[in-house]
């Protein structure tokens, strides 16, 4: 497509970061000296030859060559020095117009100051006819070029480029485009062939108009975008101004007269009882009246929202599937039959008096207030959430422990800044109906101080009598909780004050036997702790004697949560040894792979222990039953006479004793002294010697009257020299005439026995009825004794004499 010819010996004009095409004309500035230079030169050699170098004209030649980065490119374009003059700005300048490419070839000498090269033209030659793809370019780069030029106005330039025709000098034209790069001009400089040149103009310059393109599609999105704000802008400013205007003429603010009435249309429009109706609407009212500048108007849209929210109206029908609820309850928990018994009963009440039409009788609806009073762990909490499904009903908690501010029963005075209802009110809207389970959890451990007590505020809550007509602070509109079943725990009895406790329907949840911790663990327990460990069930199976082991000698607590940690613990063990490679897949755990996994057991029965070993196993020590905050419990009492010589009678009590409990010490000790010789004890140390009785742990305070038949048989052990019997356990407040009294907790005391592995359990005979509470299991592994003598304590507990009696020991 190009040949090479005609050699020439040219003054090199350097263009920094520009490039002049053939056919371009272009002014330089002479005031740059090598500018100046390569023009002198060339007007030098112009002089001399008279021929312009062979060119055919009179006119100088330069040769303009582009530097770019201070490496010269290596085609220029020979130029004739047009004009000589004064540019627009009164500098001196020169007209320079491009001619045709040269190749630059080997630096030569010439006149003046300027580099001379000599250089070879380059010949570029075009087919003749055009083919059809060559003529189809032409027009593709008009047309863009065209479109470009609209855009930009220059109407002239238009008709300028119609009217090219030749294909290199059309493809040297777009070098006018401003939107070029020095490079790109550079590369079009270089190519040598006037088609491919062509396509690159034809590529670049379609690139631009698409950039264009978007370039103008987003300024016109955001000038849109401008334009539509600044009209609603100016629309609602005139609105406002029509608005406060009209208002004017009315007493009030356009602003504040369309938010009321917006909040009227909702209230008028919410299914609202009509006395709380009355209230929102007079709170509209006073909205309206309000300025922009009180702060009463935004204590007044909180506490319309606030109603607005709630659902006044709104029930959930109960599910009437006796059987399915029982079966429901008993598929979550095992065990629990009071509190179960006590909800079908509810539900079976419910559905008689719907289905006799009695639903509500003097405005009052059927709900209940249950206190599930237990030790940790026995699931009190969990038990709310299988009642609200066992019901249909939702399900809300509401933890009330550490609460010592009243207001957040009540609500908060809507005059405080920040102002809320209490958490009776937020579980309501949380719930989304009128008739929850709301789960009042640890009511025990609510606290009081200058705030108020949070337990009086609790009062009318849950008093069936009262709460129908339920007035929050923050509210002050009536609000109907008649139809909530309410389920308070709590750990404590006693913390509950005495008035809260007779508005509540009491359910006892003492713990559980062992074999009801098995049921759950296998159940319940062990499926949950698989999918925490990342076991498949048939992975690990767990023997029940080896849960039945955990349950008795790795845990003793009433509730299962101890439990359910070592299974977890268990679990861990064996999954972490299998990803070490250590233990195949599946397994099952017995009894003889506990002590492997997890270690020795924490709590061995007395019974189990070594004879010699026992707590029992010398005088003076004898079992006792105690109730905790953690359920039952087995306590020794240990009783001592001080030598004769270190001091006098007197009794020394240690182990953090209550009031009570020393009361029961000071009574057994006057007992033994005065009725002491009709049980053939040796009474005399008693008035001799120093007494000291000691409960372990002495960390852990005690009280209550129930160690009194204990401390008597500890210290009648003592002055016997008869050791008391391992394996029986006693309880029961004793008095100075003998006579055991009742006491309480028989039912987990007893449970506490069993999980101790006592077998014989010694209790007051008027604790007799409260065996019917213990379960069946239970009784058939405990030999009970009611009594009501303390001499047939002494009988039951002690071991038979020996022929030979030890003498006393002495201790300090």
């Amino acid at each position: 497509m190009a040949s090479l010819s005609t050699p020439l010996t040219l003054p090199v004009l350097p263009l920094d970061d520009e490039v002049v095409l053939p056919g371009m004309v272009v002014p330089l500035d002479l005031s740059d000296t090598e500018v100046r230079a390569a023009v002198e030169a060339a007007q030098a050699a112009a002089r001399s030859s008279g021929s312009g170098s062979g060119s055919g004209s009179g006119k100088p030649k330069v040769l303009l060559v582009p530097r770019v980065d201070g490496t010269y490119a290596g085609i220029g374009t020979l130029g004739t020095v047009e004009q000589v003059g004064r540019l627009s700005d009164g500098d001196p300048g020169a007209l320079i117009r491009g001619v045709r490419r040269v190749r630059i070839g080997a630096g030569t000498t010439g006149p003046g100051a300027a580099l001379w090269v000599e250089g070879t033209t380059v010949e570029e030659i075009v087919p003749d006819p055009l083919p059809g793809a060559v003529t189809e370019l032409i027009k593709e780069y008009k047309a863009l070029a065209t479109s470009w030029l609209r855009k930009r106005g220059a109407w002239q330039v238009v008709d300028r480029v119609e009217q090219i025709d030749d294909v290199a000098q059309l493809a040297d034209n777009s070098g006018y485009s401003p939107f070029l790069s020095v490079a790109q001009r550079v590369e079009l400089l270089e190519t040598t062939d006037p088609v491919a040149r062509l396509k690159l103009a034809v590529t670049w310059l379609s690139d631009h108009l698409a950039e264009q393109d978007v370039a103008e599609s987003i300024a016109k999105d955001v000038q849109e975008g401008v334009d539509k704000q600044q009209r609603e802008f100016l629309l609602r400013r005139q609105l406002e101004a029509v608005r406060k205007e009209l208002a004017e003429l009315n007493g009030g603010t356009g602003a504040e007269a369309d938010e009321a009435d917006d909040y009227r249309a909702r209230v008028e429009s919410a299914d609202l009882p009509e006395k709380v109706r009355e209230a929102a609407l007079k709170e509209v009212d006073k909205l309206e009246r309000s300025s922009d500048q009180s702060p009463e108007g935004s204590w007044i849209r909180t506490w319309l929202d606030t109603v607005l929210e709630l659902p006044w109206n709104e029930r959930t029908e109960d599910a009437y599937d006796i059987q399915g609820a029982k079966a429901v309850l008993d598929a979550d928990h095992a065990g629990l039959d009071d509190v179960k018994e006590r909800i079908t009963e509810y539900l079976a009440v419910r559905k008689r008096r719907a289905d006799r039409g009695l639903g509500v009788v003097g405005g009052r609806r059927g709900g209940a207030v249950l206190a599930l009073v237990g030790p940790p762990g026995v699931g009190k909490t969990s038990l709310g959430e299988s009642v609200a499904r066992a019901m249909g009903r939702k399900f809300v908690r509401v933890a009330l422990g550490g609460v010592r501010d009243e207001a957040e029963i009540r609500g908060h005075r809507r005059t405080y800044v920040g102002a809320l209802p209490g958490r009776v009110v937020r579980a309501i809207k949380e719930a989304g109906s009128m008739n929850p389970v709301v789960l009042l959890d640890e009511i025990d451990k609510v606290g009081s101080d200058f705030r108020g007590d949070p337990a009086a505020a609790l009062l009318e809550v849950l008093d069936p009598a009262q709460n129908h007509t339920f007035r929050d602070h923050y509210l002050e509109v009536e609000l109907d909780l008649s139809d909530v079943v309410f389920l308070a725990t709590a750990n404590v009895l006693e913390a509950i004050p005495e008035a809260l406790l007779d508005r509540m329907e009491l359910v006892r949840l003492d713990g559980y036997t062992e074999d009801e911790k098995v049921t759950i663990a296998r159940d319940h327990l062990l499926p949950r702790q698989l999918e925490r460990a990342g076991l498949e069930p048939g992975e690990v199976t767990v023997a029940d004697e080896a849960l039945r082991k955990l349950a008795g000698e790795y845990t003793r607590e009433a509730g299962v949560r101890t439990l359910e940690r070592s299974i977890a613990r268990l679990l861990r063990k064996v999954a972490a040894q299998h990803e070490l490679g250590e233990r195949e897949l599946p397994f099952t755990v017995g009894v003889e792979e506990l002590r492997p996994l997890i270690g020795r057991p924490h709590h061995t029965p007395e019974s189990a222990q070594d004879p010699a070993e026992r707590r029992t196993a010398v005088p003076g020590v004898a079992t006792g039953l105690a109730v905790t905050g953690a359920g039952g419990d087995v306590l020794f009492v240990e009783a001592s006479l001080a030598d004769p010589e270190t001091g006098g009678a007197g009794l020394n009590l240690t182990g953090q004793l209550g009031d009570v409990m020393k009361e029961s010490a000071q009574i057994a000790l006057s007992f033994l002294r005065s009725r002491g010789a009709e049980l053939e004890l040796p009474v005399g140390d008693l008035k001799e010697r120093g007494v000291h009785l000691h409960v372990p742990a002495g960390a852990v305070p005690k009280d209550g009257p129930s160690a009194g038949v204990t401390m008597t048989t500890a210290l009648a052990s003592l002055l016997s020299g008869r050791q008391v019997r391992p394996d029986v356990a006693m309880t029961g407040e004793v008095s100075l005439t003998g006579r055991v009294l009742p006491i309480g907790g028989v039912k987990q005391k007893l449970l506490a026995a069993h999980r101790a592995g006592v077998t014989t359990v010694i209790i007051p005979k008027r604790n007799e009825p409260d065996l019917d509470d213990v379960p069946a299991e239970v009784l058939d592994k405990l030999d009970v004794y009611p009594v009501s003598d303390v001499r047939r304590v002494l009988e039951l507990a002690l071991e038979p004499a020996r022929a030979a009696v030890p003498e006393v020991p002495a201790a300090a």
